[in-house]
């Protein structure tokens, strides 16, 4: 006669509530939002370290040495010999003068962009492991917190991977714009996961019986056209092309620059930092009609959420019109980009309660 399964053959099942532990959804979902903040601080490190040029001050990855930064006069010396050796070094901030005082600058931003996902890791994985000791994870979300704690150190090896196509033998002086893009749209995936999983998790606080909220197609689309937004501006930054054109709405004093087609439509595409800099401008006005249908649907259900939806996008819009005509300032910059993931958060929220009320079900809690 066939067996059943063992019940720790399922991720889920290992973290299923045992009688004498009661599930706590409640306390799960505000460590998760928790999470979500760090995370929102980590993005915005890193694009502090991508505006500063700070991605190669550190051309190894050591786990757990890295955790202190130099201490020594000899230990910096060692430090800005590594980086000396990049070619981003020999063929830009060498000649521009780079002294060690500038090295630490720099070294600082992606020490510190480092430690914060190591502080990240830390704070998902030992409060995982206390909850799921005390048995206190509700069935079937076991395997959602697996999974985002792989894609947390799945980040880790990812932003290695990125940081390693600008260092060794290489005449590339800056990281590949395309891992940084898989670096950027994974953390915000993560982002994304966290918040919806939070929702969840206060809902069934409210009602042992809530099921997961689902995504709508009208909110898929959302999706796909902020993606290819966030792409764009991944590339503008990967490839410095913010530096392409000062003036709005006009690039250049054209409406449409100066694009050079002679290496294909697929490389300019991808490559040509003017053509990619008119397209995160215009594809922007995209992604602003599709969250505004978003708003506009989530009203009747949620005010709090059509509200945070449009005071996010309308910021974005204006602090990234303000980083081009600034010159692309470190502090201007540096906003667009956190405003950019909190309007990431604003629409999770949107879509969440969206896919909660095409249910039939009660309205997420809006705490």
């Amino acid at each position: 006669m066939a067996t059943s399964a063992p019940k720790w053959s399922s991720v889920s099942n290992l973290f299923r509530p045992a009688a004498a532990g009661p599930a706590r959804p409640l306390a799960i979902a505000r460590w998760l939002e928790c999470v979500a903040v760090l995370v929102v601080m980590i993005v915005v490190v890193g694009g502090i370290t991508r505006l500063t040029e700070s991605g190669l001050s550190i051309t190894e990855w050591n786990v757990v040495s890295g955790i202190l930064p130099p201490l020594t006069q000899g230990a910096w010396e060692a430090e800005f010999a590594k980086y000396r050796a990049t070619a981003e070094f020999r063929m830009e901030s060498g000649p521009a003068g780079m002294d060690l005082a500038a090295f630490q600058f720099i070294f600082f931003w992606e020490w510190f962009h480092r430690i914060l996902g190591r502080v990240i890791g830390v704070a998902f994985l030992l409060p995982a492991l206390v909850f799921a000791l005390r048995r206190a994870v509700p069935a079937g979300y076991g395997w959602r917190l697996a999974a985002m704690f792989a894609l947390i150190c799945g980040q880790g090896a990812l932003g290695w991977y990125m940081v390693s196509s600008g260092v060794g033998n290489t005449d590339l002086t800056d990281v590949s714009h395309f891992r940084l893009s898989a670096h950027l749209l994974t953390a915000l995936f993560l982002l994304a996961g966290l918040v919806w999983t939070a929702r969840d998790l206060r809902q069934l606080a409210k009602d042992a019986g809530a099921r997961p909220a689902r995504l709508t197609a009208g909110t898929a689309v959302v999706v796909a056209v902020l993606f290819v937004q966030v792409l764009l501006g991944a590339w503008v930054a990967g490839l410095n092309a913010g530096h392409a054109a000062y003036d709005w709405p006009l690039m250049n004093g054209r409406l449409v620059p100066e694009v050079d087609w002679s290496q294909g439509a697929v490389w300019t595409v991808t490559h040509d930092p003017f053509l990619l800099q008119f397209l995160h401008r215009w594809w922007a006005f995209v992604a602003v009609a599709a969250l505004v249908w978003l708003a506009r649907r989530v009203r009747p259900v949620a005010r709090f959420d059509s509200l945070a939806v449009n005071i996010a996008f309308g910021t974005m819009v204006l602090l990234g019109i303000a980083t081009v005509m600034s010159g692309v300032s470190l502090w201007v910059a540096a906003a667009h980009q956190l405003v950019g993931a909190l309007t990431v958060v604003a629409t999770v929220r949107a879509m969440h309660t969206l896919g909660w009320a095409n249910r039939g079900a009660a309205t997420p809690a809006q705490a």
